[in-house]
């Protein structure tokens, strides 16, 4: 028998919305270069594996050219596999260790609520390549890890850009674009560039908002959030800052089981 694999649509309650990852529970440790092939195989932003380590799961993901070190959507969709496929009881906590440390996500009646680490901000000038690839005006602009943070005027500006990718292959860092809504459905939204990475636009990303909640939760003054990443596909997460951890919640849905043969 092969290895199974799983594609899950995260942050949606709807299939072929949100961001779609695939989802390896091995049996077996694997050779980095086996895992970055299936990922390239696979060809969405980001590929899952899983390895039981006692009572956690060893979890790496993989673009289709790189290894990162932080993921959210396809840690919402490996828990989600692991509940919906009997690894673990929903009352059970899913416990991953990964290159930033220890992750947990917990069931909660429909929804996953993961707690992440929170990633900082630091102002910095925004670089031509970043405003030549924007191609409108920035209201704020700062580093952080992996991406370039940028506030634009408006939440139609976010939704409609149609930014020079090239561009954007010319930085170091991806890009995260956000504003306030306008509407009293969201707090804010955004949208997320990782061409150097082989994702000219991740339909929504989860890691983003470890970003993402800080800064807003020093400009709105609260620490609770409904945010919704303005991609093609679309997505909307429950997001909560507290200090040095985020709270992302959403919801996930199966389309796809399969096995690599």
């Amino acid at each position: 028998m092969g290895q199974r694999i799983t594609t899950v649509d995260a942050f949606t309650s709807k299939p072929f919305g949100g961001n779609p990852a695939a989802v390896c529970v091995l049996s077996d440790a694997k050779e980095d270069s086996w895992m970055q092939l299936v990922a390239r195989e696979m060809n969405l932003s980001e590929t899952a594996f899983l390895l039981r380590e006692g009572d956690a799961y060893r979890l790496r993901w993989f673009t289709p050219t790189n290894e990162v070190r932080l993921c959210g959507h396809a840690t919402l969709a490996s828990a989600h596999v692991l509940w919906e496929e009997g690894f673990i009881k929903r009352e059970q906590a899913a416990k991953f260790q990964t290159l930033s440390g220890s992750l947990f996500a917990k069931w909660n009646d429909g929804w996953i609520e993961m707690d992440f680490p929170r990633l900082p901000v630091e102002p910095a000038p925004a670089p031509e390549a970043l405003l030549h690839g924007l191609k409108t005006s920035v209201l704020f602009s700062a580093k952080s890890t992996p991406a370039w943070l940028v506030e634009l005027e408006s939440e139609e500006i976010v939704r409609n850009i149609q930014p020079d990718i090239a561009s954007f292959k010319k930085l170091d860092l991806d890009v995260l674009i956000t504003a306030r809504s306008k509407s009293t459905e969201f707090d804010f939204v955004s949208r997320y560039f990782a061409p150097t990475q082989g994702i000219d636009e991740d339909p929504v990303t989860g890691s983003a908002h470890c970003i993402l909640a800080p800064y807003w939760s020093q400009k709105l003054n609260k620490n609770e959030f409904r945010a919704f990443q303005a991609s093609q596909r679309g997505g909307f997460l429950r997001v909560t800052f507290n200090g040095d951890r985020v709270g992302l919640i959403g919801q996930a849905v199966t389309v796809l089981r399969g096995e690599l043969v």
